[in-house]
């Protein structure tokens, strides 16, 4: 006879079933297309190989390489510079767009605002660049209006000045990114208990001392969010800058993305390629994890 506690037990072992049987698809599917992949691009990391011929096994001389080549070394740098610009000016920002939209801009104005901040994310990320390749070309809009305001001196070819390049790769991405966070903000803003705004007007607070004391202490989750999205996307960077420099000049705005791209396809290096492409995986981990732990710690506390 089978008891009540011999029933439950065999009802919990079959939910268990049951809940490995849904996520079986996606487990599978996380396996095949990145687990594996990850797996093979260590291997190839090891080999010296063209990726058609012969493959020589070099241990870890690729590694050491990337990270004593000094062409290199400045590519892994052009990442990092770009984080400024990336994340640093999307959330800060982001932040200030994001309080004003929820204090002056409501009803029709609002949902307007948040459309046109967010536009830039619908639009794919290579009609993004050359759209912004024109404004910043030579005679491009940028240049015109400068012109036209009496600025001539400051026209530039933006993306040809080995000086200048960088940043205005970097002011493409923050446009991308900056609607992304100011949404993330504003949903987060939308859960914070007006009583506390109140009270604090009601004690003679200023609305930056509202903004500092109990909007950005009560975002600490959704900033962490926008830095994680941001600080990914300015190390993983490729799209726009294939499309809006190339990496030029020379390898000023050259990224990760772009010289793994050029190594393993132009170059026939996939070793050296794979070798960068698993330092760049470290390195995100290694920006993003610590962010991650101190967001949780705080909305923790």
């Amino acid at each position: 006879m089978t008891t009540p506690r011999a029933l439950r037990r065999r009802a919990a072992r079959g939910q268990r079933w049951a809940g490995w049987l849904f996520v079986l698809p996606a487990l599978v599917a996380y396996s095949v297309f990145v687990i594996v992949p990850l797996a093979m691009t260590v291997h190839y990391s090891t080999l010296r190989w063209n990726g058609i011929g012969e493959s020589t096994f070099v241990g870890i001389d690729n590694y050491v390489r990337t990270l004593t080549d000094p062409t290199l070394l400045g590519i892994i740098a052009n990442a990092f510079k770009l984080i400024v610009f990336f994340c640093g000016v999307p959330v800060i920002l982001g932040l200030l767009v994001a309080s004003l939209i929820r204090r002056i801009a409501t009803g029709m104005l609002g949902t307007a605002a948040r459309t046109i901040l967010f536009l830039p994310q619908v639009i794919p990320l290579v009609a993004a660049g050359i759209m912004w390749t024109w404004l910043l070309s030579k005679n491009g809009f940028v240049n015109q209006v400068l012109s036209a305001i009496g600025l001539g001196g400051l026209t530039r070819t933006w993306l040809a000045d080995f000086g200048l390049a960088l940043p205005a790769v970097g002011v493409i991405g923050a446009w991308v990114l900056l609607g992304l966070c100011t949404i993330l903000l504003l949903t987060g803003m939308s859960k914070i208990d007006q009583a506390l705004y109140e009270s604090a007007r009601i004690d003679g607070a200023s609305p930056w001392q509202e903004f500092r004391s109990i909007t950005v202490p009560a975002l600490r989750y959704e900033i962490g969010v926008c830095i994680t999205v941001t600080v990914v996307a300015s190390l993983a960077a490729f799209d726009i800058v294939y499309i809006s420099t190339l990496g030029g000049p020379g390898t000023t705005t050259t990224v990760p993305g772009l010289e793994i791209f050029r190594l393993a396809f132009l170059g026939r290096q996939v070793g050296l390629a794979s070798a960068l492409a698993v330092v760049l995986v470290l390195l995100v981990l290694v920006t993003v994890l610590p962010i991650q732990r101190l967001t949780r710690e705080d909305t923790a506390r």
